[in-house]
């Protein structure tokens, strides 16, 4: 079966709506997670300082969604309509039907199970939706609470990748995870 590369939908699930970001999403994102160094510090990007460095960031993933190979969902937390995270096939190899897919929740909404459950609705979709063969992700060792996610989105252990990166100065491992569509 070939890939149905259909770009961002919307997905839903008891708490959360996963949907392509808006520039109006700008508040909550600056506000919730993408202002906060400690998030994004266990992402993997620098956070944003000022509410137009958000917007601008915003408005270069908004121009994305042309690409129908182009998957960012913002997570909104259907309780307050905001985002408090995000979820993105931040690599696609259409060759091989796989994507490498990663995540970030605010630090106020953590230990609620969001990550896992936006992650349980993002596998779906790859599988149903665009027919990848394959979803994987890694953490960092120093990020084990990463790894309960997978975990908890029911993605197997498939090994470590030693002193694979290099994070804030020293070397770290990748603890990769895996999910098969069957």
């Amino acid at each position: 079966m070939s890939l149905n590369h259909t770009g961002t939908q919307a997905i839903e699930t008891k708490r959360l709506i996963l949907r392509k970001f808006e520039v109006e999403d700008t508040p909550s994102v600056f506000k919730n997670w993408i202002s906060d160094p400690i998030v994004q510090e266990n992402y993997g990007e620098k956070e944003c300082s000022t509410i137009l460095e958000a917007q601008q960031l915003l408005k270069k993933w908004t121009a994305m969604y042309n690409n129908n190979d182009f998957y960012r969902w913002a997570i909104i937390l259907k309780d307050i309509n905001e985002s408090i995270g995000q979820i993105a096939f931040y690599q696609v190899d259409s060759k091989n039907k796989r994507a490498d897919v990663e995540y970030c929740i605010g630090k106020s909404f953590w230990g609620n199970e969001y990550a896992a459950e936006a992650l349980r609705a993002v596998i779906e979709y790859a599988f149903r939706g665009v027919y990848f063969n394959r979803v994987q992700a890694f953490h960092r060792s120093k990020n084990p609470a990463s790894g309960r996610v997978l975990q908890k989105a029911e993605m197997k252990y498939e090994g470590t990748l030693k002193q694979y990166l290099v994070h804030k100065g020293e070397f770290d491992d990748c603890i990769m995870y895996a999910t098969i569509r069957d």
